[in-house]
């Protein structure tokens, strides 16, 4: 161990994602910068993609299966006898993956260059959708089933636990039990972990480190994150290791099991950045075990939880900015998923992420893990201070694209980062979480997309008042539908998470909410959506308290290992799970226009109650009106051209990207304009409010303000540009 600071390498085991690095690790090292430490960081997952996915992986893996003797599948043989294609064509497929061959798009997109497995079947199916697409998006879909059909192969033939971002997910999801997963790290290594540990070696030898930080942001991460630890035992025995990230939090906060430091040193919870700063000072000779912050050790072969330190978190101000320094932003495939719009952001291009605020603003949801740390402790930040962190995060990346992380991002904030970007002039795309909050009005919308917001995603949850009141979302069915409406009138994408099998849900209320669904994809206002079963956590207010949501906790006793996701009982006896398929079938066909005039029976293949919503009840909604009338306190910003002023004609002119517009007004509101309009355009100086814009047209003696507030030119002034937020 180092006598003086012990040296710090940061790996993100596989698989998490494909197009763009998961942030965790970026966010540790961006942090001991500011305390001028140095480390070094890793994408394991995408090494090993970018390993087996080349000509000589390739032809190692057909080698392996051969030599195998293993008896395949119709379509395993189909590959093996297509092995020359494939070699042929990999290396060119991923350099058009990392958008350096981009011609390649006309080779791929004729659909006669790659062999085609079974994933291809797909194709036919989804023609319907090529015709709104180009030919590189194409090209990149077919390229994903292309991948995704070397997937399947070596999933049956050399390693059942592969998957893209879902490496041998089932050996970590809700494991109560260690012993399946013990199990799986005795047997002999697989294809894709021999892979994994020749690099790993690789990277020890060159850094040479101290301590070996793993995040396991997901189930998927954790087989593969104890493999590396498990080899860096045999073979590094004097590197510690230690474990965090998303899955810790929330599946390991009762841990007693003690083979788990079998293959890791540490395991710590929650803000990674206090824990990880006692722990290196420990290492160093300068903290006592006992001092540690939130992390889990074994003494004496009894897990032990170590918590003495006397330390609080690292605000949010001192977190530093992310740093993605030594990962190879460049290898990243951007693959393509169009059966979902929101999916597809997942997976297509190269996202900076960054969190807005820490924790969650709202933080009542009764199905979510609110009594954690990582969400309860809400704290935010300055938007000039975020914005900071953009630039810098733009000049490090040369990216520009954003996605922010929050498990909500609070309406204000985002406004007053949106009118920083706007007054700071950048240009950045950005997406992200929020609640369908009323504070999400048209001018606010208007404002988002105009500083880069192109999509966003929020829980509507269960389509239900009832179920939304008992979830205590804080919003209702007609809140969210008057809210996706400004988001969509403005451009924005909208996405939507929908939940079925919440406790007491019955069978109508889950018609009726596909119904609402519906009705909100048909009036155009839904673009996406996802449909998933309650699960009920053990650190949610549902799992804290079953009896007030009238369940049955089957297995009330944790394990010894991972304890979260919870089996329980419903008492309505309603069987949530065979409303699946069709609840997830209707929304893919609602999605793509197809289907929205069938009775919702069609979807189902057992008998369901008649809806009862009316037909017209989403529709009714939106033709409510907004107030006209904002708070006094509101900002008011101008974000169109400076106008100009003809006398002779009346005309005042704003001349926008497109075109000219022209309105006629009298001379003394023309002047007026010319004058005030500017002064309200975003700049170093405050932005002024309604109350003090009010008061500046009654000074100009112009008339009755409300008349000329709720008047046809103030409506043409706020499509331009004239927005209240």
């Amino acid at each position: 161990m180092s006598a003086t600071q012990p040296k710090v390498f940061f790996i993100t085991p596989p698989f998490t994602q494909l197009n763009t690095p998961y942030p965790a690790t970026a966010y540790l090292k961006g942090f001991l910068n500011t305390k001028g430490l140095a480390s070094y960081q890793a994408d394991l997952g995408l090494e090993v993609i970018l390993q087996v996915f080349s000509k000589n992986g390739l032809a190692q893996l057909f080698a392996r299966i051969e030599s195998s003797g293993k008896e395949l599948s119709e379509n395993g043989q189909r590959m093996m006898r297509l092995k020359s294609a494939y070699l042929r064509s990999i290396d060119p497929v991923i350099s058009f993956l990392h958008d350096k061959n981009p011609t390649m798009a006309h080779l791929i997109a004729e659909q006669n260059y790659l062999p085609e497995a079974s994933r291809f079947q797909q194709v036919a199916d989804l023609e319907w959708a090529f015709g709104s697409m180009g030919v590189r998006d194409k090209a990149r879909h077919l390229a994903t089933l292309y991948l995704e059909d070397i997937s399947d192969l070596i999933i049956e033939a050399v390693d059942p636990h592969f998957g893209f971002s879902r490496y041998a997910e089932r050996l970590g999801r809700s494991a109560s039990s260690f012993q399946e997963l013990h199990e799986a790290l005795h047997a002999p290594l697989t294809y894709i972990d021999e892979i994994l540990v020749n690099i790993l070696s690789e990277k020890i030898l060159a850094e040479q480190p101290d301590l070996v930080a793993i995040t396991t942001p997901f189930p998927g991460n954790l087989y593969s994150a104890l493999r590396c630890g498990q080899w860096l035992k045999q073979n590094h025995p004097h590197i510690k290791v230690a474990l965090g990230g998303g899955y810790a939090n929330t599946e390991l906060r009762s841990l007693q099991e003690p083979r788990v430091f079998d293959f890791v040193d540490f395991i710590s919870l929650d803000d990674g950045e206090t824990p990880l700063m006692n722990l290196l000072e420990h290492l160093a000779g300068k903290r006592d075990l006992q001092d540690l912050k939130r992390t889990f050790c074994r003494q004496d072969g009894i897990v032990t939880y170590l918590n003495g330190a006397k330390e609080s978190d690292v605000k949010q101000k001192d977190v530093g900015i992310p740093d993605y320094t030594d990962l190879p932003l460049d290898k990243y495939l951007s693959v393509i998923e169009i059966a979902n719009p929101m999916h597809r952001l997942w997976s297509d291009g190269r996202w900076n992420k960054l969190t807005l605020a820490h924790g969650c603003y709202w933080g009542k949801c009764t199905f979510c893990d609110i009594s954690l740390d990582y969400i309860k402790n809400y704290e935010s930040t300055t938007a000039p201070m975020l914005v900071d962190r953009i630039e810098a995060m733009i000049q490090q990346t040369g990216n520009n694209g954003f996605h922010f992380v929050d498990e909500a991002a609070p309406p204000a904030l985002m406004r007053d980062v949106a009118l920083e970007i706007i007054r700071r002039d950048l240009t950045v795309v950005w997406w992200t979480n929020i609640r369908f909050e009323k504070s999400f009005t048209r001018d606010l919308c208007q404002l988002l997309v105009r500083s880069g917001c192109i999509a966003v995603s929020g829980g509507l949850e269960v389509a239900s008042d009832r179920l939304l009141a008992l979830i205590d979302k804080g919003v209702t069915v007609s809140q969210v539908a008057q809210v996706a409406d400004h988001f969509t009138q403005a451009g924005i994408l909208v996405h939507a998470y929908l939940m079925y099998g919440f406790p007491t849900q019955s069978a109508q209320e889950t018609v009726d909410s596909l119904e609402v669904v519906r009705q909100l994809v048909e009036n155009g206002v839904m673009h996406s959506g996802f449909w998933h079963q309650f699960a009920l956590t053990a650190h949610s207010p549902v799992g804290l308290n079953p009896d007030a949501y009238q369940i049955e906790i089957l297995n009330p006793t944790p394990g010894a290992f991972a304890n979260n996701d919870l089996e329980h009982a419903d008492p309505t006896g309603t069987d949530h799970a065979q409303f699946s398929e069709g609840l997830k079938k209707s929304l893919f066909n609602y999605m793509h226009g197809i289907g929205l005039d069938m009775p919702l029976q069609e979807w189902f293949d057992f008998k369901i109650p008649r809806t009862q919503i009316p037909k017209n009840y989403i529709a009714r909604i939106l033709s409510q009106k907004e107030d006209k009338f904002p708070k006094a306190n509101a900002k008011v910003c101008w974000l169109g051209p400076t106008p100009t002023y003809d006398k002779p004609t009346k005309t005042l002119t704003f001349s926008l990207g497109r075109e000219d517009v022209e309105l006629e007004v009298p001379e003394k509101m023309g002047n007026w304009l010319v004058k005030t309009l500017p002064g309200l355009a975003l700049g170093p100086e405050r932005t002024g409010t309604f109350e003090e814009f009010q008061a500046k047209f009654s000074k100009a003696g112009l008339g009755n303000f409300e008349r000329f507030w709720t008047g046809e030119l103030v409506e043409e002034l706020r499509e331009m540009g004239l927005l209240v937020v």
